[in-house]
């Protein structure tokens, strides 16, 4: 495994960062922690140092007992400069929590702590997890400083939305689930072990529930999330209730396994995975112009977004006034499908997988009808007539449905191929989101291997 140097700053979040110590040295990781004197505030190093098993440093003037090495390491004989020596013998650098102060630092090239003196030291990978108020983190300079450490190099591991420390405020900034910065750390870290030759990450031993990491290393994968919004006049709209949790969980899941990924976004309020290139749409219009740019070149297409069947015929450009009308009667029109158009147009070895979020008993049956008809590989099937799963919830329960391939050869619904003549079942009892993320791409996975 490898040597990671943790380096935690002040915030509340702090407390996270034992959870990151806790999962990776779980996974067989070396960790050693640097700390600067606001996030011992928080945390104290002890608790650090009863986690990893090494001492914990918070000033460049203090004396190693371990002399610069990790746990796995033994200790020189002489008494080396810390900074230097830690981050010599560390594979990779992440600051978890880094605050808006941190950032700047790091992004200006100060070194006046000991956590920005090993940023600055460093030559391995830096990996950076911002953590603050949604203020501080959507300010300019914060921006413009994260920015600039992505343009030198630095992982961002994007914070997640949500209910933020002070009372009754919410927003982005909060700390991204401690899983999901491990599992960017051990990306990086595939990413150096690989020949400059092979495309992509792994993320085996990541700690973040994948099955064997890096089997979609080398694709390319299009991935659509959220839901489309139909204008009715300048201020309101036809919509849906899709969250895009469960897109953005294919999107991370995807890039985590080592697959370069492109996520459609319709409307959605999440961080993006990191590493992942967003598209970020309204309108069922600019879904389809997106995914039609995007998926010539695609290898997988997980059709995870809520499309509107129907759009208003004729929206108003303004705002329409309540005063003005008794009522108000809209035409609706279809949308164009847009998944049927892409499997049209679909090329030997790519595979197709939607979603039907369906209502009732006659939820599979309809869901088969969806895979025959559009010539998909795969059709992942949710019953929104519960309110414990599905939209703008954490936890899901699905049946993914997989066409075997036909006796002709090649995947089925290829173009030149018939439709596969027998349907598989794999139902995935309620889970989180990102485990039914891992069970849509080790069925993926089957089918690219069988065809």
């Amino acid at each position: 495994m490898s040597r990671i140097l943790l380096g935690v700053s002040g915030g509340i979040a702090a407390y996270k960062a034992l959870e990151l110590v806790r999962l990776a040295t779980a996974d067989g990781h070396a960790v050693r922690v640097v700390q600067t004197p606001a996030s011992q505030r928080f945390v104290g190093a002890a608790s650090f140092a009863a986690l990893t098993g090494a001492p914990v440093l918070v000033s460049e003037f203090e004396r190693d007992p371990a002399r610069g090495a990790f746990p796995d390491q033994p200790p020189p004989e002489h008494d080396p400069l810390s900074h230097l020596e830690l981050v010599a013998n560390a594979d990779v650098y992440v600051v978890a929590p880094a605050s808006a102060n941190t950032i700047a630092k790091l992004a200006a090239g100060l070194a006046d702590n000991l956590l920005s003196s090993c940023a600055l030291a460093a030559t391995c990978p830096l990996v950076v997890a911002p953590a603050m108020n949604n203020h501080m983190y959507e300010h300019p300079a914060t921006q413009a400083n994260l920015e600039k450490l992505r343009e030198r190099g630095a992982i961002v591991v994007e914070p997640d939305v949500g209910r933020l420390a002070s009372k009754g405020e919410e927003g982005i900034g909060r700390l991204a689930d401690p899983a999901r910065i491990l599992a960017a750390c051990v990306l990086v870290l595939a990413e150096r072990a690989e020949p400059p030759s092979v495309a992509g990450l792994s993320t085996a031993g990541s700690g973040a529930g994948t099955s064997d990491a890096g089997h979609l290393r080398g694709l390319k994968v299009l991935v659509t999330a959220g839901g489309t919004r139909e204008p009715i006049d300048s201020v309101r709209f036809v919509g849906n209730s899709s969250s895009g949790r469960m897109g953005f969980a294919l999107a991370r899941a995807a890039r985590e396994r080592g697959a370069e990924v492109t996520l459609v976004a319709a409307n959605v309020a999440l961080a993006p995975p990191p590493g992942a290139a967003l598209r970020a749409v309204v309108t069922a219009a600019e879904l389809k112009a997106a995914c039609e740019r995007e998926f010539p070149s695609c290898d997988v297409l997980l059709m995870a977004a809520a499309v509107a069947d129907f759009t208003p015929a004729a929206p108003a450009e303004g705002k329409i006034k309540k005063s003005t009308r008794e009522r108000l009667e809209l035409v609706l029109e279809p949308t164009a499908d847009v998944l049927a158009g892409l499997a049209e147009h679909r090329r030997d070895g790519q595979t197709l997988v939607g979603f039907a979020a369906e209502h009732g008993e006659q939820a599979l049956e309809h869901a088969r009808g969806k895979l025959t008809a559009k010539r998909l590989d795969a059709i992942v099937v949710n019953d929104i007539s519960r309110s414990d799963i599905g939209f703008d919830v954490d936890a899901n329960e699905v049946t993914i449905l997989t066409a075997t391939a036909a006796s002709n050869g090649g995947p089925p619904g290829a173009a030149g191929h018939e439709p596969a003549a027998r349907i598989a079942e794999r139902h995935v009892p309620r889970a989180t989101k990102a485990q039914v993320a891992e069970a849509i791409l080790d069925s993926v996975e089957s089918l690219r291997e069988s065809s």
